[in-house]
This record gives C-alpha cells, sequence and structure tokens, in this order.
C-alpha cells in the first residue's frame, strides 16, 4: 500500500527546465514513479537527450522547445503534451536563469530577464495547467522550483531572490485559489547543490565560495541533484494529497541556522 502511494503510472507530467541539470533528474525520477513525462527547455536537443533516455529505460517521454517568458510558447507546451498523451496532471516549474550582481549594479535588463522567467515563466506554466486540470476535472498538482534565497540573503542574488521570494507567496495564493478544484500547488526549496544554474558556474567556481556553502550548510555537503526527487515526486503523489500551499525547503539545513 504505501508503494502505491507514490505510483505515478497513468500521469502525465510537464518539468519545464529539463534539459540538464535539477530538471532532468526530476523528470527521469517522474518517469521512474510512472508518469509520461514531457520535457522542454529552450535549447531542445537538451530536452531531446532526456527524452531519450526515459525511453530508453523503460519510460514515455516527449521532447519540446519552450521559452517560458513566452506566454505562446508556454501554452503550446501544454497543447503539446494534452495531444501526445491525452491529459496533464502533474506540473513542475523549474527552469530559471541567475545572473550574479551587487545589488548597485544590477542591470535593468538583467532584472527584467530574471524575473520573466524565473517568476512570470512560473506564472504562465502554471496558469495555463491550472486551465488543462479545470476542465478535465481531476485535479492535479503543481510544485514549484524555490530556493534558500527566498527566506535568506545571499551576496549578489537580488533579482534571483525577488523572483523566488514571489515564488513561494504565488505558490501560497494558486494553492488557496485552486484546492476546489482538487489543485494542490507547493514548491521545494533547494540549497546549494552538485548542479550549477548557468550563470553562477564563476561564483561557485571559488574557493571561498564552497568553503562558504560548507560552512553554513548542516550536512557539510552540496546537495545531488537526485536527492531533490523524492520531495518532488512525494509532492506529486497521493502521498501529499492533503499538501497544499506548502514550501518544504530541501537544503541540507541551510535555513535550520
Amino acid at each position: 500500500m504505501t508503494d502505491r502511494l507514490f505510483d505515478l503510472a497513468g500521469r502525465v507530467a510537464i518539468v519545464t527546465g529539463s534539459g540538464r541539470g535539477l530538471g532532468k533528474a526530476l523528470a527521469q525520477g517522474l518517469a521512474g514513479a510512472g508518469a509520461a513525462v514531457t520535457t522542454c527547455s529552450r535549447t531542445v536537443e537538451e530536452a531531446e537527450q532526456t527524452a531519450k533516455e526515459i525511453t530508453a529505460a523503460g519510460g514515455r517521454a516527449l521532447a519540446a522547445a519552450v521559452d517560458t517568458a513566452d506566454r505562446a510558447s508556454c501554452r503550446r507546451l501544454v497543447d503539446a503534451t494534452v495531444s501526445e498523451f491525452g491529459r496533464l496532471d502533474i506540473l513542475v516549474n523549474n527552469a530559471g536563469i541567475d545572473i550574479i550582481e551587487p545589488a548597485e549594479e544590477v542591470a535593468e535588463e538583467h532584472w527584467d530577464q530574471i524575473l520573466d522567467i524565473n517568476l512570470k515563466g512560473y506564472f504562465n506554466c502554471s496558469q495555463l495547467a491550472a486551465r488543462q486540470m479545470i476542465a478535465q476535472g481531476s485535479g492535479g498538482a503543481i510544485i514549484n522550483n524555490s530556493s534558500i534565497a527566498a527566506l535568506v540573503g545571499i551576496h549578489g542574488l537580488t533579482a534571483y531572490a525577488a523572483a523566488k521570494g514571489g515564488i513561494n507567496q504565488i505558490t501560497r495564493v494558486m494553492a488557496v485559489e485552486w484546492a476546489e478544484h482538487g489543485i494542490r500547488v507547493n514548491a521545494v526549496g533547494p540549497g546549494y547543490f552538485d548542479n550549477i544554474m548557468r550563470g553562477a558556474g564563476d561564483e561557485h567556481g571559488r574557493e571561498e565560495k564552497q568553503e562558504q556553502v560548507i560552512t553554513f550548510t548542516p550536512m557539510r555537503r552540496r546537495g545531488r541533484p537526485e536527492e531533490l526527487v523524492g520531495p518532488v515526486v512525494f509532492l506529486a503523489s497521493d502521498a501529499a494529497s492533503y499538501v497544499t500551499g506548502a514550501v518544504l525547503m530541501v537544503d541540507g539545513g541551510y535555513t535550520a541556522m
């Protein structure tokens, strides 16, 4: 019975930003739990590679290109998923970018780019997915990938932190509004993982940054991408049937310090 709680067989998921890193691990993890998965990325070749690996492992997958900041692109993503698999039950909003700059130097175009992808993109996909789920009449689950940056101050992350704080709050509002339709909306808040987001490679390559991560993470290490899979599968599954509006921190204890 416990195994069935986490069984996603017969369900259909979209994972944005699933061509690499955390998104790729999450797409593979959902597929491993039984879901059919649409992988997507702005670089379609990366999404295709993830989809190929899922199908090679015996799963079902569709690859698509998407720019989550572009509402029409998000609509095509949902439509393609429904056309291929017949429905949509799970959305994982994961696509994101980071540009590390001191607050006094943040360029307007960088602010707009980060907020467009990391916050507006989440809303675009969530709203369109929710409309499909409401039309189906069978509920669904939306999981937003937030961050420790939504809760604590981290140098150079002004725009990124604003987006992630916004994600936490729209998660709560959407959870309240869509509960009557059986749609659960939750978020996970990763800490520092081995995966490095585009735009943050130089910063995380510094020895001083690694020392800071280890010092302030009680578990004294970075997370592995597969360690985010369990929390997301849980929130997508019937095991979390009474969980909505939650932000589950997956950070090795970073925000408990």
